[in-house]
């Protein structure tokens, strides 16, 4: 097993796209899943999901992202990224390796499950969201499924170690761009201008202090990491922009945070207009599903720790009980970072994982 999922991961590492746009990806999916007995179609472009079909009433689904990133890689591995400025550096090339590896386990096993099997392939996870995209078509539902399961790796966990959280486990995530509009003056005849510069900095003190506040039982972040204004030093600037990220564990403070940022601007002149994406919900994992896991799953972590960074597997969890993983890399190099890498073993030990939930299907429903 451990030298296809190695070889698999190599190979889809050399060929990174970007977003929904995954020609060579899908086909090197394809060119593998084609000769497997399952059912395969593209919900959306550039998507994948290979139906095992067992005739069973219920199905279990396991997805895996399949985009990459905008970054010149700078390791000195022997399959680097042959596309400039791509590289797998969020390890969703390791995530659809251990769906492949699945793959391979299932084409002799499925017909002995007590269940129907779901792989999907999902790209567009860093942007725009493509698992919303996916949900949209109807698909779960088609395929009666059931429960959903997928997994990242995790550069600060233990090298292999498998976890998860019960609850809230990732924040629900969006962008933030707040334009103010004033008016031009001298800045000798300054009171005749409205100084969007000025509005601006006053605005973002007070939102920051009322932020403060909030009670801080649920985890959440409001930051603004850009801002820039006006044209010449001695002319009242009638344009701020400010670009920032909103993220929270709970839909309720969510809608608190953006509450604050629009009630706070009816206070000064001048005139803001507000751009919030919708972004992804939090990760959250379904209880009865991990306590029935840990029944089986003996090396299970349980994390209590949340994290602030998002995860469109989310959308999923929206229509179906699902659980999230982080398996550990134990690297410590950063996700994104353009040295990112592991040791390719670590996904038999995430394709295990996924095999003792298909075998144990009598244990969770």
């Amino acid at each position: 097993m451990l030298e296809n999922i190695r070889r698999y991961r190599q190979d889809l590492h050399q060929i990174p796209e970007l977003e929904l746009d995954l020609p060579k990806t899908q086909n090197y999916i394809l060119n593998i899943l084609n000769t497997y007995p399952c059912q395969i179609c593209s919900p959306i472009p550039s998507s994948v999901i290979a139906y095992f079909n067992n005739h069973k009433k219920k199905t279990i689904a396991f997805r895996s992202d399949m985009d990459a990133l905008p970054v010149e890689e700078k390791t000195s591995c022997t399959f680097k990224s042959r596309h400039n400025g791509r590289m797998h550096a969020c390890g969703h090339d390791g995530h659809m390796a251990m769906l492949l590896g699945l793959a391979d386990y299932l084409k002799e096993n499925y017909k002995r499950l007590n269940v129907n099997v779901l792989l999907i392939f999902q790209p567009g996870e860093e942007s725009p969201g493509g698992a919303k995209l996916m949900c949209e078509t109807g698909f779960l539902d088609i395929y009666h499924v059931c429960q959903i399961y997928g997994t990242h790796l995790w550069p600060n966990l233990k090298k292999g170690l498998i976890a998860t959280k019960t609850g809230p486990m990732m924040a629900r995530s969006s962008e933030v761009d707040i334009d103010i509009h004033g008016k031009k003056s001298h800045a000798a005849s300054y009171q005749q201008g409205i100084d969007a510069l000025e509005i601006a900095a006053n605005y973002l003190t007070e939102v920051y202090s009322r932020v403060k506040e909030i009670p801080g039982e649920v985890p959440y972040l409001l930051r603004f990491g850009k801002m820039y204004s006006g044209d010449i030093r001695n002319v009242v600037s009638d344009h701020t922009r400010l670009e920032g990220t909103l993220r929270a564990l709970d839909d309720a403070v969510y809608h608190q945070l953006t509450d604050i940022l629009k009630s706070t601007a009816k206070k000064y002149p001048g005139s803001f207009d507000f751009h919030i994406t919708e972004g992804y919900p939090p990760v959250k994992n379904d209880a009865a599903l991990i306590e029935k896991l840990l029944t089986f799953l003996p090396d299970l972590v349980l994390l209590n720790k949340h994290e602030m960074i998002s995860e469109d597997f989310s959308w999923y969890q929206q229509y179906v009980p699902g659980v999230f993983f982080f398996l550990g890399t134990g690297t410590g190099i950063p996700l994104h970072n353009d040295h990112f890498d592991f040791d390719e073993s670590i996904l038999q030990k995430g394709v295990q994982n996924y095999i003792q939930i298909l075998e144990h299907t009598k244990s969770i429903g």
